[in-house]
């Protein structure tokens, strides 16, 4: 069953992980929590999607600092410190033998309630917190040869109807995007800001590649209305850093079908080049070289993040 950038190979050694359930380590088939849990009642909590390289989650001070501003917007005490909540990755990771190849889900609900009502007053207990350890890899084929979008009715909403800016557990929005954009036959949703320009993909960001072959430039949305992605931000620091121009902007579906090249970025996959848009072919309908130089840039970024994680762990005492 396809899943657009999170294709992934399924790795047997995923049945015998062991999952983080508020401070015990569970086997896979008894990791549960109650039916009345805020997170299954109503989606309310936070969560954060973490890759692991060399054994370090990485970008986590970046993902930390998501994660905590989205439970205070939601004024939903996380229970546990940033340096209880490392301790517990690591802890995970320990536990299951893991390195490299591993995406982490990171979730907290405000916790179980003493009755399936939204109020979070009826909260009875702590925060439940999750980490779940997967091996899990993207595809080779979907990193060289891409993915395909369509243009979803499903707008993005506005920030005083559910702010875009808030990773939380319910994601029926981007959930609609997805079944419109792979009933059509696309592997996933691009989908357009409230005034109809473009805003980002049902799990990933979008960019397109403007300009000139000798002088291309990467343009993305105004982020107004997509999620604070950790590697849409990582990306553009990385393109502003080798010189390439790099824009946030306003820019519709005109702009798009004309574009040299497109990908979208995520923490699962990284940049993933993709080929069409509506039925449209982008520029060859291959991975074009900005996309493959990006690709490259992108995996220095994430190797010098671990290995300044594991030099920090060195130096502690």
């Amino acid at each position: 069953m396809p899943h657009g950038t999170h294709d992934h190979g399924d790795d047997p050694r995923n049945q015998d992980i062991l999952i983080w359930v508020n401070g015990e380590l569970r086997p896979r088939a008894e990791a549960v929590v109650s039916v009345f849990d805020s997170g299954f009642v109503l989606g309310d909590g936070v969560w954060e999607g973490v890759r692991v390289h060399d054994g370090h989650p990485v970008f986590w001070e970046q993902h930390l600092d998501r994660l905590f501003e989205g439970a205070a917007a939601i004024m939903l005490d996380l229970g546990m410190t940033r340096e209880e909540l490392g301790a517990a990755v690591h802890e995970v990771l320990r536990a299951n033998g893991m390195r490299d190849g591993v995406h982490l889900r990171l979730m907290v609900s405000r916790g179980v309630k003493s009755t399936p009502y939204q109020d979070p007053r009826v909260t009875v207990g702590p925060p439940t917190v999750v980490i779940i350890p997967e091996h899990k890899e993207p595809l080779p084929a979907t990193v060289r040869e891409g993915i395909t979008l369509f243009t979803t009715h499903v707008r993005r909403a506005t920030p005083d109807t559910l702010d875009p800016k808030l990773n939380a557990h319910s994601k029926l929005n981007d959930i609609t995007a997805c079944i419109q954009a792979y009933t059509a036959g696309a592997d996933e949703a691009l989908m357009l800001d409230p005034h109809g320009f473009v805003a980002t993909c049902n799990s990933t960001h979008f960019f397109v590649v403007k300009g000139t072959p000798q002088e291309p430039e990467v343009w993305t949305s105004d982020g107004r209305f997509c999620l604070a992605g950790i590697t849409r931000g990582n990306v553009l620091r990385v393109c502003r850093d080798r010189g390439l121009p790099a824009h946030e902007r306003t820019f519709s579906l005109t702009d798009v079908y004309s574009a040299q090249e497109a990908f979208v970025t995520g923490t699962f996959a990284g940049v993933v080049p993709v080929r069409s848009v509506d039925g449209r072919t982008i520029g060859t309908g291959a991975r074009g070289p900005v996309v493959e130089r990006l690709q490259g840039w992108y995996a220095e970024h994430v190797a010098a993040d671990a290995a300044g994680r594991s030099a920090a762990c060195q130096d502690t005492p």
